[in-house]
């Protein structure tokens, strides 16, 4: 163990039952990193956190020997936490025989199953982080998506302190909270009246506690308000919630997906069919995410 001011420097050999598939997991994480805030650096998925005594930073590189060895940096009451949320991040507590063994009864699945046993669902340690780039990828690209969120990090993320990222590293800032959000301007955002207005709608509720993203009405507040739809709502149920049965049958890729599978394609359709697949969804959606061609899907070089 290193230590830097009052920062620790450790590493945890995080276990998890196999197999694990690491190319949907880190391609998702490093295909939509937010500058400043994640990056992949010297074979490793990066990214700050914001924890109770302070910045830190997690380290995670691909799993070797049956263990993913995660590098944290904080304050040392901050270690547990740290910990808890880079096993959330790589979804390390799934238990892969549940999920292959009941998606592989769909003759669809069995297949993509038997490919690359063992997906997980990328995951985010900030709920109400992960809402607002959800609002900000409505719609858009990944890339249009990343490029948003970055100028939200550069003007209004708060710096990281000196000597906490690892030397090299790109990781400048952490993500702004609802709070430091609710200074966002119209003139900020290059985005349509009406996602703006969801932007904004969604900053103030979460500054002012009216959505609580950490509490049992989680979905019912967070669809409740004005411009936030089933496919936001299981987006951040899937990754920032833990849901393992949110299902998005209006994504895009969904909906490529299942055409080229020869699954129904209209949502109420894909829906009933997806009834077998409970309450596996979250992860049968990695399965058809990963029949495409897409970034999110390769492990980064």
């Amino acid at each position: 163990m290193t230590a830097s001011g009052s920062w620790i420097h450790r590493t945890h050999a995080l276990g998890f039952t196999a197999p694990l598939c690491p190319d949907n997991l880190y391609g998702h994480l490093v295909a939509t990193a937010v500058p400043g805030v994640e990056e992949w650096f010297d074979g490793a998925y990066r990214r700050t956190l914001r924890l109770p005594g302070g910045p830190a930073v997690v380290s995670l590189p691909p799993p070797a020997g049956g263990v993913v060895e995660a590098g944290i940096r904080c304050v040392p009451d901050d270690e547990a936490e740290a910990v808890r949320l880079a096993r959330r991040l790589l979804d390390l507590d799934a238990d892969p025989a549940a999920v292959d063994g009941h998606l592989r009864a769909d003759p669809v699945l069995a297949p993509l199953v038997d490919a690359a046993p063992g997906r997980r669902v990328p995951g985010s340690p900030d709920p109400d982080e992960f809402a607002v780039r959800a609002v900000l990828g409505q719609q858009v690209s990944t890339a249009a998506a990343r490029t948003h969120a970055s100028r939200l990090v550069r003007d209004h993320g708060t710096p990281l302190p000196a000597g906490l990222a690892p030397d090299g590293s790109s990781l400048t800032h952490l993500f702004p909270t609802p709070h430091q959000l609710t200074a966002l301007t119209d003139d900020e955002l290059g985005m349509p009246a009406s996602r703006k207005r969801t932007l904004h709608g969604l900053v103030a509720a979460l500054a002012e506690g009216s959505v609580d993203l950490r509490g049992p009405d989680a979905r019912a507040q967070l669809g409740a308000l004005r411009g936030i739809g089933p496919w936001t709502v299981d987006s951040v149920a899937m990754r920032a919630l833990g849901d393992p049965d949110a299902f998005l049958p209006s994504d895009l890729g969904i909906r490529v997906a299942a055409r080229e599978l020869g699954l129904p394609e209209r949502d109420r359709d894909l829906v009933a069919h997806a009834e077998a697949w409970r309450p596996y969804r979250a992860y049968a959606t990695q399965y058809l995410w990963a029949a495409l061609d897409h970034a999110v899907n390769t492990m980064p070089a």
